[in-house]
């Protein structure tokens, strides 16, 4: 499972001309999922990710967290962070995992994030999406289940 979190000032998904999520202070999220992932990856990585301290604190130093900064989630799936880029020049998505195992993982993960941060929105999974942000730093932090 890979998350590519990023710190925004804010952030919005938008399907069809229809905006799905849209946060102001807190974490864009690219959620990738792989068939080997399960319930207590997705734990380990939504408690690591909900806890992470990268917002300034009064002194400017990257100290709070998203609850501390009452911050708000955009989870987004993102098959194409399993990308496999060795061999030609067309990236395979083999390693991504298939539709059904990562909706219902996806849409775990969401649940799992609101007991932690309650305004968690969230992109349409399978969907071409629309992805307007804007990175605040630009802080950008990746977390990989496999290094965990």
């Amino acid at each position: 499972m890979k998350f590519v979190i990023q710190r925004v000032s804010h952030a919005s998904v938008t399907v069809d001309n229809e905006v799905k999520g849209k946060i102001d202070t807190g974490f864009m999220v690219l959620v990738g999922i792989s068939d080997t992932d399960d319930e207590a990856t997705a734990d380990k990585l939504v408690k690591k990710m909900c806890g992470l301290r990268i917002f300034q604190d009064s002194e400017g130093k990257t100290n709070l967290s998203l609850s501390d900064v009452k911050g708000s989630l955009l989870l987004i799936s993102q098959f194409t962070l399993y990308a496999d880029c060795k061999k030609g020049n067309r990236p395979s998505f083999i390693k991504a995992g298939k539709p059904d195992h990562a909706s219902k993982l996806y849409e775990y993960i969401i649940e799992e994030a609101k007991k932690y941060i309650p305004d968690t929105q969230r992109g349409v999974f399978g969907a071409d999406m629309k992805v307007e942000l804007l990175n605040d730093g630009p802080f950008t932090v990746i977390l990989d289940s496999d290094e965990l």
